[in-house]
């Protein structure tokens, strides 16, 4: 294919715009699907994307198309995620094409999750084409929405695109402006390879296969290549393109999307963001690779059954080929045994990675409750990371604690602002800014000069990381009846009031039940989960005592009873002294019991406590 008929682009949006569903209906005017074998959500090929109607992975496929000119070209698309949790797929993505299309949805305009690709999209220099989707809708409001994007973001009336992904309408304007606009790919053909990894799997019978963007050269299957990262050489086995599935071709070239079996069977071997080039005619230096992501949210993931360890320890390795911005590292837990502290880069992240790990690799998992990473500054000069409430040195040996804080975007109704505002507040958050984004000529503003309520308001504040971990988002869909949207980005980490609440049970800690929380509601939180514990820990046959610790303070106590053998069922009246003497005899029966079993078989519920607890939250740092 002639490299000037070649148009690299991804579709990026907030969650539920409609990605998925236009993508459907680009495949299906193309032709690159037969009507026989095109499903919905095409691009979305994994059970739980399908299953919970998101997308999780980016999918990439090729789009043969002829033009209203009769030049036939080849558009290579990429399908991303919504979520704010998988926006390091979007990125990479991103690396790869030279165009987005960016998508909004008619009914609800721009959320949080639009602001923050269009931005990423532009530090990566890309052309971006405005796209009002959902216009088939009744509830569609195509041109407030187009005011919206007109003052956001400064596009004119003439470059905004409508679209129905569900109807097919405006889709064949979509190709013809995605043709004309989107630059085609630079990359000289005769230079040395230099092919970008966006991304890879494991095939049991391919090895690693690595996903590509050639930036320069050609690649054939057969050839030798070295990965310059890692300095690994071999063979490719084979080369092609996405169709969804994999499509076998002799060879990719300079600007084309596509893969490589690399045959390696280790798959640390093959990294994202490495570069791969010939062994025999290698390029100078590799491509700029893409930056690290750091983790948000870290949790010990423990296989239930001890000799399941290796297992998990592959499965790991397996998805992290699949999924750069998974990392883990073993740990050990008194009560749990050998796992892995994994990290994350935010909740539904950790229960995608946990459920692929269940479901693909058939484990057995015991999940702790999620915290985030620390850095403690010692009374010894030293400064360390903390990712595991158990490895909190003690508090005579702390100078400081720096927590990690998140700058948080609020898209909303003008109507839920005190809401908005008393809920970010009593998490410890600090205002920033506000914004309305519609202008007051669209019609937004009454005659007393006052905002309308369905006015719509962005909303900025920095808070904790901690305090928007667990239930934020859940409180925040409360209190402004589903209509509020977020986004959030890690900042600088400050200086913070924190201790370790430590929770025992029968007198033993249980490490893996530990937290490090601020200390004005660590008190309450205390109580809150020792009654908590009590509800889940089965009864034994002596009392267990829960109790709640910090700096080695006892704040709370609850006490499960126990269970108790009926010693007086054979006693049919006669002298009170030998029901007493029974008695008694149980209770020292009890109490050898208590000391020769110290350890409690504590449930999987019970780890997960924590997420269930109603926060008594502060106003101050």
């Amino acid at each position: 294919m002639d490299q000037s008929h070649i148009r690299n682009f991804c579709i990026i949006a907030h969650i539920d715009h409609g990605k998925s569903t236009l993508a459907d209906r680009l495949i299906q005017e193309t032709g690159a699907v037969s009507d026989r074998d095109l499903t919905e959500q095409h691009l979305d090929t994994m059970a739980l994307e399908r299953e919970r109607g998101i997308t999780i992975k980016a999918q990439a496929i090729r789009l043969p198309y002829r033009a209203k000119d009769g030049i036939d070209y080849q558009l290579n698309l990429i399908d991303t995620p919504g979520h704010v949790d998988f926006a390091y797929e979007v990125s990479r993505s991103l690396a790869a094409c030279e165009g987005a299309l960016l998508l909004v949805d008619a009914t609800q305009g721009i959320q949080a999750q639009t602001m923050a690709n269009i931005y990423m999209a532009m530090e990566h220099d890309l052309e971006i084409i405005p796209v009002i989707n959902k216009i088939d809708m009744p509830a569609a409001e195509p041109e407030r929405v187009a005011d919206e994007i007109k003052q956001a973001f400064g596009f004119k009336d003439s470059e905004i695109l409508y679209a129905s992904g569900k109807t097919g309408e405006g889709v064949i304007d979509l190709l013809e402006t995605i043709i004309h606009l989107v630059p085609p790919p630079g990359g000289d053909l005769s230079a040395p390879l230099q092919a970008m990894i966006f991304d890879s799997k494991y095939d049991q019978f391919k090895g690693v296969v690595a996903y590509v963007r050639v930036m320069s050269g050609s690649l054939k299957s057969g050839e030798k290549v070295r990965l310059m990262g890692t300095g690994v050489q071999m063979e490719t086995l084979e080369t092609g393109y996405f169709s969804p599935i994999l499509i076998k071709s002799d060879s990719l070239s300079a600007g084309e999307v596509g893969y490589v079996a690399t045959g390696l069977k280790n798959v640390r071997d093959c990294r994202v963001g490495d570069t791969m080039t010939q062994a025999a005619n290698p390029a100078d230096e590799p491509l700029a690779g893409y930056a690290q992501q750091q983790p948000m949210v870290f949790t010990g993931i423990y296989p239930a059954e001890g000799d399941d360890f290796p297992e998990l320890r592959e499965a790991l390795s397996k998805l992290q080929l699949n999924d750069a911005s998974l990392v883990f590292e073993p740990e050990s837990s008194a009560a749990l045994g050998f796992g892995f502290r994994c990290g994350f880069l935010g909740l539904l992240h950790m229960d995608i990675v946990q459920e692929r790990l269940e479901r693909e690799y058939g484990l057995n998992l015991i999940a702790t409750a999620p915290s985030v990473s620390f850095t403690v500054d010692l009374t010894d000069g030293t400064t360390i990371q903390v990712h595991n409430p158990s490895a909190l040195p003690e508090p005579q040996r702390i100078a400081s604690i720096f927590e990690p804080w998140v700058n948080i975007t609020i898209i909303s109704p003008s109507r839920y602002i005190g809401g908005i505002m008393e809920l970010v507040t009593l998490r410890r958050g600090e205002y920033v800014k506000m914004e309305y984004l519609q202008a007051a000529q669209s019609g937004q503003e009454s005659r007393s000069g006052s905002v309308s309520q369905d006015a719509r308001v962005m909303l900025e504040y920095d808070l904790p990381l901690s305090e928007i971990l667990v239930d934020f988002h859940d409180h925040l869909k409360s209190a402004t009846s589903g209509y509020a949207s977020l986004n959030y980005q890690l900042i600088e980490p400050r200086k913070s009031n924190m201790v370790k609440l430590d929770v025992l049970v029968n007198h033993d800690p249980v490490d893996a039940l530990s937290l490090i929380i601020h200390r004005s509601y660590a008190e309450s939180q205390g109580r809150q989960l020792a009654a908590k514990l009590k509800q889940l820990i089965p009864r034994q046959m002596f009392q267990v005592p829960i109790q709640a610790a910090i700096g080695g303070k006892i704040v709370a106590r609850e006490t499960i009873s126990a269970m108790r053998k009926n010693v007086l069922a054979k006693c049919y009246g006669g002298d009170v002294t030998r029901k007493r003497k029974l008695l008694e005899q149980q209770a020292k029966g009890k109490k050898r019991r208590a000391k020769m079993i110290g350890a409690i078989e504590v449930p999987q519920e019970a780890f997960m406590a924590v997420l269930q607890i109603e926060r008594q939250h502060a106003t101050n740092n």
